[in-house]
């Protein structure tokens, strides 16, 4: 922590005291909730939906706000999946399989109240380790040049689109879809026209705000509209939890809780891979570990730790490369780039020597956060299933109204307003054609990253392009990128060469 003065440290502590920037992280801790119990919606479209909002508030302010709903939005999710089956986010899914069963058994309260707590032991580990690594990690990027930025934010691309669910070459389409996107309008260098098919209004290129808002909410809400009615699902009476015995059921399973935090703040600095993958290596490390009396699968509250533990993880995790590389480390911290760019703060590896405040402020945030997290979701948990019995009929036209205001308020111009919604539709036909939208999203946001740095380094280098494997450091991301193609190309290699019999 030698890069941050100890006036930094006051300062920080100083403005996250201020009433006004609690009211907010108690706000968007509830926006979180809300968003994220509620099927369909998740944590990136909440933030995404009110990112315009943060455009009139300080940078304290605006991130109070929005790293509320961040962590709160994450454990959200597992409310529907243990009450109803439906996971609230991809990352919860691995939740329902032994929350639900705790359900139906009548312990859903118990399985709630854990992942409340395992959500909060997550979120402070990993902040315990933002605390530690990114200072460290920021001073080792003072020495990087614009060779290791195009190879970190590649190495980002390649990750996201990888660990995509699906075809990997839909994940790489999807990501090229979102560079492409981000080349709109004059060129930096040239000052020539790119893609702007004679309209004015992108000149300036496509706003990160309105491309993230259409693919993330709207689109969400265009498959909410196909659903008339929720499938109602009805339980036994549910037993009060004791929270000391939950608590004991933590101490108890105290190795699965911390292998469960690390794996999610180790998977949480990789760019590009999210609470989802997270969960799933965790619970799949919990059932392999497993003891002959567990009952994995139908009720086994060890499972429930696991995966809880590990999805909030990553929110502390994710912060590292995006406050000392500048690199997003999931589709939520690609979202926190332009709330941190509206506020004019420019994150990388100068932010915390040059706002040492802010980066103690977004430290104090997240820990606030995740305590009120704990407060909110312990009070609200027997109402929550009222959430989730909101009709799509009056859901739906309410967000895309505010998406829409929203949208509109940042210049107001009514062309974002078309923009937004011709986003959403090709959201829209991303999901259905089963073509993943995160990496389209980091496409976006890492887009002029990549091309900045690339043309930077040429232009240095004397269009030399060997000067991206003669530097070590920009030579060790290209290598571990050829890795990462060479693991998930590896299988289906294999089963081309070796393809499996016809069955006669």
């Amino acid at each position: 922590m030698d890069l941050i003065a100890f006036s930094d440290i006051l300062q920080g502590a100083v403005q996250v005291a201020n009433p006004w920037v609690v009211f907010f992280v108690i706000v968007g801790v509830v926006i979180g909730m809300i968003f994220g119990a509620a099927p369909g919606l998740t944590a990136p479209a909440a933030i995404a939906l009110f990112l315009p909002v943060t455009y009139a508030m300080g940078p304290t302010s605006s991130m109070a706000l929005l790293l509320g709903i961040y962590c709160a939005g994450y454990f959200a999710g597992s409310i529907p999946a243990i009450l109803i089956n439906t996971p609230g986010a991809p990352s919860s899914a691995a939740t329902a399989l032994d929350g639900f069963a705790m359900a139906r058994a009548g312990e859903g309260d118990r399985a709630l109240s854990t992942a409340i707590w395992g959500s909060l032991i997550g979120g402070l580990f990993s902040l315990l380790l933002l605390m530690t690594i990114a200072p460290l990690l920021a001073r080792f990027a003072l020495t990087f040049t614009s060779v290791e930025y195009f190879s970190f934010a590649l190495i980002g691309i390649v990750c996201v689109a990888g660990i995509s669910r699906g075809s990997l070459a839909k994940g790489f389409a999807a990501a090229l879809f979102g560079i492409l996107v981000s080349t709109v309008g004059i060129d930096p260098v040239s000052g020539v026209g790119r893609f702007m098919f004679g309209e004015p209004n992108l000149m300036g290129g496509i706003p990160q705000t309105t491309a993230l808002i259409g693919l993330f909410a709207i689109s969400q809400m265009l498959l909410l509209s196909k659903k008339d009615t929720q499938d109602q699902i009805v339980l036994p009476t549910q037993k009060a939890a004791s929270q000391l015995a939950v608590l004991r059921d933590l101490w108890r399973y105290r190795w699965v809780t911390f292998k469960s935090a690390v794996i999610g703040s180790l998977i949480g600095v990789l760019p590009g891979t999210g609470p989802a993958i997270a969960s799933w290596i965790s619970y799949s490390d919990a059932l392999r570990a497993a003891n002959p009396g567990d009952k994995f699968g139908q009720g086994e509250v060890k499972g429930v730790i696991a995966c809880e533990v590990s999805n909030n993880s990553v929110t502390g995790g994710a912060m590292v490369p995006l406050l000392t590389l500048g690199i997003p480390g999931d589709p939520v911290t690609a979202i926190l780039i332009g709330a941190l760019m509206i506020q004019g703060v420019h994150v990388g590896p100068f932010l915390i020597q040059q706002n040492g405040s802010l980066f103690v402020s977004i430290l104090l945030l997240l820990c606030l956060s995740n305590i009120l997290m704990v407060a909110v979701g312990l009070s609200a948990r027997k109402v929550a299933a009222k959430v989730l019995q909101i009709p799509p009929g009056i859901l739906v036209p309410t967000i895309c109204m505010m998406a829409a205001i929203g949208v509109f308020s940042i210049s107001n111009n009514a062309f974002d307003v078309r923009l937004v919604l011709i986003f959403g539709l090709i959201g829209y036909l991303m999901v259905r054609l089963e073509f993943p939208t995160a990496p389209a999203v980091l496409g976006v946001v890492l887009g002029p990253i990549l091309e900045k740095n690339l043309r930077n380094a040429l232009t240095v280098s004397d269009m030399d392009f060997s000067v991206f494997i003669t530097r070590p450091v920009s030579a060790a991301a290209l290598i571990a990128t050829a890795c990462l193609l060479y693991v998930w190309l590896g299988p289906r290699k294999r089963s081309e060469v070796h393809p499996q019999p016809e069955k006669l």
